[in-house]
C-alpha cells in the first residue's frame, strides 16, 4: 500500500513558482502590513502609512523585470504545463504593468488626498483596501483558470465598492458605493452561472481545456454550453462598464474620492477588458461567431452613447468636469471593445488584442494625468466644474499645459501623437478584420469627442474671470503629474514603444 500512496502524494505536490506570483503577493503582503501598522502607529505619523503603501507598490512593479522574455506557469495540472491556473507571460506583464503603475500613480494622488481631509478618511483602511484590490487586479491577467479569474475579479471589485464610500458622513459617497455594489454584484452572479453552465458541460475550469471541451459537447448538452457562453461574457461586459451596463459610471465617479475614481476609469477597466480577453480570445475562441458579433455591437452602442453624454454636459453644473472625464471613459470603453470584437472575425487574434493593450496603456497615462489635474483644481474649486477651468493657464500655466497635451490625447490630436497612433491601431483592427462599419462608426465618433475635449482646451486659456490667484501643488500631486506627462510626452515622441510591447506575442 505504500508504495502506491507514495506516486499518489507526489502527484498531490505542487511546487511554487514564487517569482512569477511575486508582483501581485507583494502587493497582498504591504497591503496587509499596512493594515497591522495602524494599530500602533499614532495619528501624528499617519502619513507614513502611504508612503510604505507607494514605496510597496514601485517594488511590485519592479519585480516584472525579472520575468521580462520568460513565459513562467505555476499551480498546474501534474505532469502538464497546458493546464495551469496562474501564467506570467506577455500579455499577463504588460496587463500588470498598467495596474501596478496605475495603482502607484492612485496612491500619490491619494497622499495628498488623505491629508487634505485627514479627518474623513481612516487612513490604515484606506491604504489596505487600495493595495488589496490592486494585488486582486495583478492577479487577474494571470488567471487561467475560471475559479481563479472569478476570485481575482472579485478581489479587485469588493475592496473598491468600500473605497467608493470611505468617505465618512457622505451621502453621495455612500449613493455611489450602493450604485456600483449593485451592479458588480449583479455581474458576478451572471458569470458565475454562465460558468458553472461552462464546467457542467466541459468538465474543466482551465481555459485551455474549456477551449477544447466546448467545441465537442454532447448535442443535448450544446444550448447550455451557449447559454454559459453568452451569460459569462454578459458578466463581463458589466464589468467594462460597456452600454447598457454603463448606468453606475458617472455617479460612482462623482461620489469617490478623486483618486478612487482615476483608479476606477484605469484599473478597474483594465481588469474587466483583461478578463474579457481572456474568456473570450483563449477559453472560447469556437464561439466567436457568437462573440465577435455581439462585441462589435456593444463597442458600437458604447462608444455612441458615452461621447454624446460627454457633448451633453453643461460647464456650470457641480461635478461637470468629473462627469465629462466619466461619459468619456464610456467613450473610450467603446474603443476598447473593437479590436477584441474584431479578434472573432479575423485568424490573427492575438494581433487585434493587442490592438486593445496598447490603446489601454495610452489611456492609462492620459487619463490618469486628467484625473491628477482635476485633483489640483478640486483643492480650489471644490465644485470642480468645468468653468471653473476657464484662466487655469493664467493661475498656473504648468497644469494647464498638461491637461491640454492630455486632452488632446484622448481626442487624438498633435502633440498627443500616442493618441492617435492608438486610434488608428484600433481602427486599423477594425478595417482588417471586415468590420468597416464599425470604423465608419468610430470614426464618426472620434468627431464627436473632438469637439468637447477642444472645447475644454480652449478654455484654459481664455481669460479668467477677476485676479488670477496662484496656489503650490503638494509634491506627491506634483509627482503624479510629472509621471503622467513625461510617460505621456515620451510615448507621443516613440509610439512604437508602446505599439511592439503590447502587440509582440502576446500569450
Amino acid at each position: 500500500m505504500s508504495a502506491l500512496a507514495q506516486p499518489l502524494a507526489a502527484n498531490l505536490v505542487q511546487s511554487v513558482d514564487w517569482l512569477a506570483i511575486a508582483p501581485p503577493t507583494l502587493t497582498a503582503v504591504v497591503g496587509l502590513a499596512v493594515l497591522v501598522a495602524d494599530l500602533f502607529v499614532p495619528e501624528a505619523r499617519k502619513p507614513l502609512l502611504g508612503w510604505i503603501s507607494v514605496a510597496g507598490l514601485a517594488a511590485a512593479a519592479l519585480l516584472l523585470l525579472p520575468l521580462l522574455g520568460h513565459d513562467r506557469s505555476t499551480f498546474c495540472l501534474t505532469g502538464t504545463t497546458h493546464a495551469c491556473s496562474y501564467t506570467a507571460d506577455r500579455f499577463t506583464l504588460v496587463v500588470q504593468f498598467l495596474v501596478l503603475g496605475g495603482a502607484l500613480l492612485t496612491a500619490l494622488l491619494s497622499v495628498t488626498a488623505l491629508k487634505d481631509g485627514r479627518s474623513r478618511y481612516p487612513q490604515g483602511e484606506f491604504w489596505f483596501l487600495l493595495l488589496s484590490s490592486a494585488a486582486g487586479a495583478a492577479l487577474l491577467p494571470a488567471s487561467r483558470d475560471l475559479a481563479t479569474l472569478v476570485v481575482a475579479l472579485e478581489v479587485a471589485s469588493l475592496p473598491a465598492f468600500a473605497l467608493v464610500g470611505i468617505r465618512h458622513g457622505d451621502k453621495r459617497s455612500s449613493e455611489a458605493a450602493l450604485k456600483f455594489f449593485l451592479s458588480s454584484v449583479t455581474a458576478t452572479a451572471v458569470s458565475l452561472m454562465g460558468i458553472s453552465f461552462v464546467y457542467a458541460t466541459t468538465g474543466s475550469l482551465y481555459l485551455t481545456q474549456v477551449a477544447d471541451r466546448i467545441q465537442h459537447v454532447d448535442g443535448q448538452l450544446h444550448t447550455l454550453a451557449q447559454t454559459g457562453v453568452v451569460l459569462t461574457l454578459v458578466g463581463f461586459a458589466f464589468k467594462t462598464a460597456a452600454v447598457p451596463f454603463h448606468f453606475w459610471v458617472p455617479d460612482t465617479y462623482v461620489g469617490a474620492p478623486l483618486p478612487i475614481a482615476a483608479y476606477l476609469s484605469v484599473v478597474g477597466k483594465a481588469v474587466g477588458f483583461s478578463g474579457l480577453i481572456l474568456v473570450t480570445v483563449v477559453a472560447f475562441p469556437s464561439y466567436a461567431d457568437v462573440w465577435g458579433p455581439a462585441l462589435a455591437a456593444l463597442a458600437a452602442l458604447t462608444m455612441t452613447v458615452g461621447n454624446v453624454a460627454a457633448l451633453r454636459q453643461q460647464a456650470t453644473r457641480a461635478y461637470s468636469a468629473v462627469r465629462l472625464l466619466a461619459w468619456s471613459s464610456v467613450g473610450q470603453a467603446g474603443y476598447l471593445l473593437v479590436p477584441i470584437a474584431a479578434a472573432g472575425y479575423t485568424g490573427d487574434a492575438r494581433k487585434a488584442v493587442g490592438s486593445t493593450v496598447a490603446y489601454a496603456l495610452m489611456y492609462a497615462a492620459v487619463n490618469l494625468g486628467a484625473f491628477a489635474v482635476a485633483a489640483a483644481v478640486a483643492r480650489t474649486e471644490r465644485l470642480n466644474r468645468i468653468s471653473d477651468y476657464r484662466g487655469l493657464y493664467a493661475r498656473n500655466p504648468l497644469t494647464a499645459l498638461l491637461l491640454a497635451f492630455f486632452l488632446l490625447c484622448l481626442a487624438g490630436l498633435p502633440p498627443g501623437v500616442i493618441g492617435l497612433f492608438a486610434k488608428v491601431t484600433v481602427f486599423s483592427a477594425a478595417v482588417d478584420a471586415g468590420l468597416g462599419w464599425l470604423a465608419v462608426v468610430m470614426a464618426v465618433n472620434v468627431v464627436i469627442a473632438l469637439y468637447y475635449y477642444l472645447q475644454w482646451t480652449a478654455l484654459l486659456f481664455r481669460a479668467p474671470e477677476g485676479e488670477p490667484v496662484r496656489h503650490r501643488l503638494p509634491a506627491p500631486l506634483t509627482a503624479a503629474l510629472a509621471l503622467t506627462g513625461t510617460l505621456g510626452v515620451v510615448l507621443s515622441g516613440a509610439p512604437q514603444l508602446v505599439l511592439r510591447f503590447a502587440t509582440a506575442g502576446l500569450f
